[in-house]
Order: C-alpha cells, then structure tokens, then sequence
C-alpha cells in the first residue's frame, strides 16, 4: 500500500518567534526559500522576514503584514525540508486554516512559492489596513453552536457589525465586528450561559468591515494564472473541496476575507472523503510549521483521527485527535 499524506496548514495565530529556525538550519531547501522571501517581502523598517520569524520580536512578527507571509514562508519551508530529508511523499489532499488555505493551494501546485508569497503578503498588507481603518475586533465564543453564535449576534449588534467569523471546532467559535458590538457581545454571551473572550487581534478578520481588503484581493488574484491542483484542496468559506475552474476558486478566496472560516467543516468533509476513497490506512494527517494549533482543533472535530505536528526538526510529535 502507497503511502500518502494528507496536509494541515495553520493560519493567523499560529506564529511564534522561533518559528522555521529549526527547518532552515538543517535544510538548504528550506534555507533557500527563507533566503527568496528576504528578497521578495518589503516589510516597514528594512527588517528581514527570516530575522522576525526566528528572532522577533513578537509585537512584530503578530503584526497581520508580516505574520502572513511568515506563516506561509514557514509552512511551505517546513514541507520542503522534510521532502529533502525524507524523500517525495505523494500529497493526497490538503487543507488550510484562513491564510492556511494559500499554503495549501501553493503545495498543491496552484501556483508557485514566488506567486503564493506575492498574494499573502497583499493580503496581510490590505487586511492590516482595513483592520486600522475599521476599528473592529474578535470574540472566543465557547461552548455555543451556531444557533447560539447568531443569537449573540443578533442581541449583541445594535445596528453594527457583528458576525460569526471561524466555526473552528464544536463548541469554538469566533465572532467578529465593531469593537462596541464585541464588548456586548462579551455581556449577551454570559448572560446566555455561554464563556465569551475578546481575543487580542488587530481587527474584524472574516467579516463585512473586511470589505476594501477584499475588494484589494480580487485585484490582486487576477495577476495570477491559477493552474489545475494536483490534489484536493478545500475551501473554507464553502467546507468543500475546490473545482477546476479557477476563477470560482479566486472569488472563493475573495469572499474568504469577509465570510465565515468554516474549518470544522472542512475537517469533516476532508476525513470522510478520506474514508470514501479507502485512503484511512495510506494517508496520514500532517500538520506543516508552526505549532500544533490545528492538531488541537482536530481533538475537538474528531477524536479518532491522529494529526502529526511538524513544528522543529526534532522528532515529530504524535497524538490522537
């Protein structure tokens, strides 16, 4: 039996200083890509993607500009340094978390490294204005479904924005909005019964006050000429995998800036494909750099299914979900 991997990319939050070090040094792939990123990415200030990536410091590195094409630099890094050292291992399928789903789409062959680095660090620059712009912010809903999530919502707006933003795990929700509309969200989910927490974020990630971002997304996305993937790659707004045509899957990622990340339900549709097509054996569940946030998640989503975390080149770790 071929054995395959099916990839885990994480997203915005996942960053840390320290991140990808470990790949880079023990890897000329992986030392190459940290090099071309130095080249391409324009960060305020001079300073090098690498150095904030492997030595902060952290009020930087979380700025949403720089820790997107960070995260996508790392995840991508991280893959081809663990090709280098262990040899092509067929990619089955792959799923990203937000910003994630541009890693994913890049290891699946949608685009190249070069291209995929140019579009995040559009995207983290336009969604770091927008977020300056709008004043927003984010809660941590736990223990609410998304009934309950629309109800806060609808409670909570008094006419402002206010929306769920990330169906992260059952019982994990993110909404998003003006900040006013966040600090009531905080008062309506306790009265509910329900632990709300405003989350220390720059802004109204996945929701309408996103909208001059996306506008900007879309502009950029039509300088790209998208090529088939070589395997399944989903989406989050839908929870589905991708199709072939590319411009559905570019107004895909459009509308991911202001719509819901629905990576529960990626996870769900992913492992059931996974059983349908026979794959539970062969295709093992592999979480790129940094940190072990999705791996977490997935404990929540489904407790069977085993994710391994590649965060360093130490060994990796391994854990039941």
């Amino acid at each position: 039996m071929s054995l395959q991997h099916i990839l885990l990319c994480p997203g915005q939050g996942a960053q840390s200083v320290g991140m990808g070090k470990s790949w880079r040094d023990a890897s000329p792939s992986a030392a190459a890509l940290f090099e071309q990123a130095d080249q391409i990415v324009e960060l305020d200030g001079g300073m090098p993607l690498s150095a904030l990536c492997f030595d902060g410091p952290v009020e930087t590195l979380n700025r949403t500009d720089v820790s997107q094409p960070a995260l996508f630099t790392c995840g991508y890094a991280c893959h081809a340094a663990r090709t280098e050292h262990g040899g092509e291992t067929p990619i089955a399928a792959a799923l990203g978390l937000s910003l994630g789903e541009y890693t994913a789409l890049a290891l699946a062959g949608v685009f190249s490294f070069v291209e995929g680095l140019r579009l995040v660090s559009t995207r983290g620059r336009l969604m770091q204005r927008a977020a300056e712009a709008s004043k927003g912010g984010m809660v941590a809903l736990i223990g609410g479904d998304e009934v309950k999530a629309n109800e806060v919502c609808a409670a909570a707006a008094k006419g402002q924005v206010l929306v769920p933003a990330n169906f992260n795990a059952p019982g994990q929700i993110v909404l998003s909005g003006h900040a006013e509309a966040c600090d009531r969200a905080v008062e309506v989910a306790g009265a509910m019964g329900l632990r709300a927490t405003k989350l220390a974020v720059a802004g109204a990630f996945h929701s309408p006050l996103m909208a001059p971002a996306a506008e900007g997304m879309a502009r950029a996305l039509e300088t790209v000429e998208f090529r088939a993937a070589r395997c399944p790659v989903w989406s989050n707004v839908t929870g589905k995998p991708h199709g072939a045509d590319a411009a559905t899957l570019k107004s895909l990622l459009v509308d991911q800036i202001v719509k819901p990340v629905r990576w529960d339900a990626c996870c769900l549709d992913m492992l059931s494909w996974r059983k349908a097509q026979g794959l539970d054996a062969s295709a093992s569940l592999h979480e790129m750099a940094p940190g072990s946030v999705l791996r977490g998640l997935m404990r929540r989503i489904d407790r069977t299914a085993e994710v391994t975390t590649h965060d360093a080149i130490e060994e990796p770790q391994r854990a039941k979900a």
